[in-house]
């Protein structure tokens, strides 16, 4: 999953150890049960949410966003919409209805603007003021204020926008929108989803069309969000490169947004699912056309058992619910480089299903420092259950023990990344003996939301004794 996805999240590996809102924090022991059995109930795409929020608020009339959760990114971001003249209210059961003020319509707050840990929507909101004549001041909390914003304030100045922050563009940052705008020609090998979606947003008020051009392939959930709210958004693709280009100063349409199920969470009961034996595990509302889907298209390539069942459409793509069964023929595989680089909060997990899988599964090593730190937790969590795992070069190899032969009786040390963590007490659903993750690798809340997923589906995941 990109950056952005993974920041919202960030928040509850940061800080708080393990169930502290529970007590004294004790380790978290996952171990083999019987077949895991039912639906799971998986949070909404919090950088859908983001989007739909942000675009919802630059439409004239309702925009109805129904599935997103309120998590504290989500409830920053609604905080900083209102700040800058949305008008936001919940209508209960993740349903959010969102009165815009159209394109360019933004009003220039009274106050800092504090986006939390939600990063996709900060950058979506810059982006918007840019081409605005306001002045804002983002600030954010400790998963943002260090996050290098040089390459969104840079590209952005390119509108005739003014953007003042710390050191590389960190957090607090000023933004003072051009008065009159200029439609930009922007052309990078491999942009993230923030820039790409910072600069679109800013090319909604500029005059004229702003051309994205991207010579090596990237995520397309920006545009297709855009051309959903009516942008003049067109893409023209060729094997050299893509051109995305957007006509300015046009307004948006109102809708109505299903927001699919958080494919970063989604895949912790698919994947107990596919290495519990006898398991059948239906997970709905997942986005079949989306490019966060590839992590199912890649374990389906290894064999495993994932099926897609009553597809509905959805704006301009298709959602399906997800069916996961036990598969005990699985084999390792080569992931493509450009196919690794997209599987960030995913990434743990995949190696966990290798572990189960028969032969060698190569994985391409994370170079930027929080995969570093990811690559670095993962292996000390998978060697502690009994699995090899050989550091070649640019490649991290899991060899496969095969179903029911993983040892397990291993113990993930905090601090470490909850994506490990969470990945790791799925491995112990599997495992030959109990997996131990010891205090600081969770939150409360971030145990909380993965047991609200696995207990109904009959895993047995407990807090140690005292």
């Amino acid at each position: 999953m990109d950056p952005a996805r993974a920041a919202c999240y960030e928040r509850d590996h940061r800080k708080d150890p393990v169930l502290a809102a529970h007590g004294a924090p004790h380790p978290i022991i996952a171990e083999r049960t019987g077949p895991l059995i039912g639906t799971a109930r998986v949070p909404g795409d919090a950088l859908v949410c983001q989007q739909a929020l942000v675009l919802g608020a630059m439409t004239v009339g309702e925009t109805r966003i129904i599935g997103a959760h309120e998590t504290p990114c989500i409830l920053a971001l609604v905080q900083a919409l209102k700040s800058l003249g949305a008008e936001i209210t919940t209508q209960g059961s993740a349903v959010w209805s969102v009165h815009g003020v159209g394109v360019g319509g933004f009003g220039e707050p009274d106050q800092v603007i504090n986006c939390g840990s939600s990063w996709a929507g900060m950058s979506m909101i810059i982006g918007a003021l840019a081409t605005t004549p306001v002045t804002a001041v983002f600030t954010g909390n400790e998963s943002l204020l260090g996050y290098p914003m040089s390459q969104i304030t840079d590209a952005l100045t390119q509108f005739g926008a003014r953007l003042h922050g710390r050191k590389h563009g960190q957090l607090p940052l000023t933004v003072q929108g051009a008065v009159f705008p200029v439609p930009v020609q922007y052309e990078a090998a491999r942009l993230s989803s923030q820039l790409k979606m910072a600069i679109l947003m800013a090319a909604l008020n500029a005059p004229g069309e702003t051309a994205v051009i991207e010579t090596e392939p990237a995520q397309d959930h920006s545009e297709r969000m855009l051309a959903r709210f009516g942008a003049g958004v067109s893409v023209d693709a060729t094997p050299e490169r893509r051109v995305i280009t957007l006509g300015g100063q046009r307004e948006l349409r109102p809708q109505t947004v299903k927001v699919p199920c958080d494919v970063s969470w989604a895949v912790f009961p698919v994947c107990a699912a596919l290495i519990t034996a006898g398991s059948d595990v239906l997970v709905p509302d997942v986005a079949v056309d989306s490019d966060h889907e590839r992590v199912f298209r890649l374990l389906r390539e290894m064999g495993a058992d994932l099926t897609y069942e009553n597809f509905r459409q959805d704006g301009d793509g298709r959602i399906a619910d997800l069916r996961a069964r036990f598969s005990p023929n699985m084999t390792g595989l080569k992931v493509p480089p450009e196919v690794g680089a997209d599987l960030l909060t995913t990434y743990p997990i995949v190696a966990v299903v290798a572990a189960f899988a028969e032969g060698q599964t190569r994985l391409p090593r994370l170079l930027e420092p929080r995969g570093k730190r990811c690559t670095e937790a993962l292996c000390d969590g998978l060697r502690a259950a009994g699995i090899r795992i050989d550091e070649s070069g640019d490649w991290l190899v899991v060899h496969g023990r095969g179903p029911g032969e993983v040892p397990g009786g291993g113990s993930v040390v905090g601090p470490a990344d909850y994506r490990v963590a969470l990945s790791c007490l799925v491995m112990g659903l599997g495992a030959q003996q109990p997996v131990h993750v010891a205090e600081g690798a969770l939150t409360s809340t971030g145990f909380d939301r993965f047991t609200q997923m696995m207990a109904p589906l009959g895993a047995t995941i407990r807090q140690a004794p005292a």
